[in-house]
């Protein structure tokens, strides 16, 4: 199987260079700068079982060829229209095999692909590029859960999650791939909502006086709304998340308030806004997600502003 991996950030980065690891046959379409950086010292991955690095195949934008059998993107939202242009060259085959965060892009996938070229993919980790350019695994947490969407590309999906068998990350495979992406984006909205409106982590959150109870309510919220699209979350999956999501002494916090803090284009809208526009649709209270959203909102009128 040939994979192509647009870009080389926390997702793609990481796993990709775990895929490498096992002797798969990996390509990351790079811009020319993170080229020549990997091209000349590798792709060093930090973990925080150890470092390691890899020295995968690159290529650029205009040498693509439509010769690849998977192209896994893994952008932030906002940045999925530039994805889908510079794979423009190869993408006229292949299933896709997206790692964003929310749902709205499968409909721009649907529409661009057809659903059969469309796989579903969830990517649980904490991971960032370093200012020299490592990619940096931030908890031990690293599970990569994949599924068909259509029998039309069943089969490559089973091959890629036994490909991934082999590699050193935690990978499931999921029959309703639809539900484990509205698990992550209730458990992720949950958490991108609470750390951004607070500006603190878990542990810090939960040791304030109202903190714990909020991130319940805020939760709910969410849950609600995935009930109203038939979606629930089932029992076990709201304890588990909720274990983490109120952990006492927890440094977790979303990626969303590391790019706030940097004064960074967040996602926001999709996940945050997105979300409530659908509940909005059912009459689905979520009071706490729009204020969250709201004081993101404000963030980034005022950063574009300060620009």
């Amino acid at each position: 199987m040939k994979i192509l991996i647009v870009g080389a950030g926390g997702i793609g980065g990481y796993f990709g260079a775990r895929l490498i690891q096992t002797g798969a046959d990996v390509t990351y379409l790079l811009r020319e700068k993170r080229q020549k950086l990997i091209q000349e010292k590798g792709l060093c991955i930090e973990t925080p079982k150890g470092n390691f690095v890899v020295h995968p195949q690159t290529i650029r934008t205009e040498e693509l060829q439509p010769i690849y059998d998977l192209i896994i993107l893994a952008p932030k939202a906002y940045d999925l229209a530039n994805s889908l242009q510079s794979i423009a060259k190869a993408s006229s085959r292949g299933v896709i095999l997206p790692f964003l965060n929310g749902l709205t892009h499968l409909q721009t996938l649907d529409q661009e692909f057809g659903k059969p070229r469309v796989m579903g993919g969830v990517a649980h980790i904490g991971a960032m590029i370093t200012e020299s350019g490592s990619i940096k695994q931030l908890t031990d947490l690293n599970v990569l859960t994949v599924g068909h969407r259509s029998d039309a590309h069943r089969e490559l999906a089973q091959k890629f999650n036994q490909i991934c068998d082999k590699a050193e990350f935690k990978n499931i495979y999921s029959d309703n791939i639809d539900q484990a992406l509205w698990d992550k984006w209730v458990f992720l909205a949950t958490l991108a909502g609470m750390t951004t409106v607070t500006r603190g982590n878990v542990g810090q959150i939960t040791a304030s006086p109202y903190g714990k109870t909020l991130t319940e309510h805020m939760y709910q919220e969410c849950c609600s709304i995935a009930k109203a699209y038939q979606f629930p979350i089932i029992d076990s999956g709201q304890t588990k998340a909720l274990e983490l999501l109120t952990q006492k002494d927890s440094s977790f916090s979303a990626s969303m308030l590391r790019d706030l803090r940097l004064h960074h284009q967040t996602e926001h809208d999709h996940v945050l806004g997105e979300l409530i526009r659908l509940g909005d649709q059912f009459a689905v209270k979520s009071d706490l997600l729009k204020l969250a959203y709201t004081h993101l909102n404000v963030e980034e009128k005022t950063r574009e502003n300060d620009s």
